[in-house]
């Protein structure tokens, strides 16, 4: 077998015991009731992940360092008390980790897939969350009401996203998104399609992910609004 090449890095996935451990690995604090419902958020999404696909991330290191990583990222750039609606929500990353880990948030998930949609309604039940579960696009979630903040993890790419979305810039001021190195490519062809026009776009961080490779916090707004 080959060495990986300098430019390579060989996948990480350490093992941990509890996911305090895994925390602590990724140097992430949170408070302990946070960390216990977390922990069983995980369990009840592994859970229902051997019944319908929901997610690949089935040890702890993946768990922290993928999805609670970017959904902390994610969550930094949401001002206090904002009312979110997590799109393409999925088994709820990001959506219910920040429920969980920003109590201070007004989340709603949405999911249009109806087998993914009943899922989550049972996951919130069961962990006791207050986040209102909508089984339907996100189009028809912006007719009914309005939000803060939009967010969207691994959901479709930039121009697809906007393009849904084109209409509905009423009903929320900003759109945060996490996306990996093609996030440039993305932009241009969404630029193409003209989607771009009236938006303005900011990168607001990166970070390393597990295993190599990098992830972006994007925020767009329409550019006739303040900078949110």
């Amino acid at each position: 077998m080959s060495e990986p090449s300098p430019t390579e890095q060989p996948p990480v996935d350490p093992e941990f015991g509890t996911l305090n451990e895994a925390l602590a690995h990724f140097e992430i604090e949170l408070e302990q009731p946070q960390v216990e419902l977390l922990d069983r958020y995980r369990e009840v999404l592994w859970r229902f992940n051997e019944q319908i696909n929901l997610t690949r991330h089935t040890t702890l290191a993946k768990f922290v360092g993928r999805d609670v990583v970017d959904s902390l990222e994610l969550a930094k750039h949401i001002a206090q008390g904002n009312r979110v609606l997590d799109v393409g929500s999925g088994g709820g990353v990001p959506g219910l980790v920040i429920a969980i880990c920003r109590p201070d948030l007004k989340v709603s998930v949405c999911e249009s897939t109806q087998k993914k949609a009943k899922v989550l309604f049972a996951m919130v039940e069961e962990l006791g969350l207050s986040v209102p579960v909508l089984a339907c696009r996100a189009e028809e979630a912006l007719e009914l009401s309005t939000y803060d903040t939009l967010t969207a993890r691994a959901v479709a790419p930039l121009a697809k996203l906007l393009y849904w979305f084109n209409l509905h810039w009423d009903a929320f001021d900003e759109l945060l998104l996490i996306k990996g190195k093609s996030w440039v490519e993305e932009r241009a062809e969404a630029r193409h399609r003209g989607f771009m026009k009236p938006l303005e776009l900011r990168k607001l961080g990166d970070y390393p992910m597990l295993g190599g490779g990098e992830s972006v916090i994007l925020r767009l707004w329409r550019k006739e609004t303040d900078e949110p």
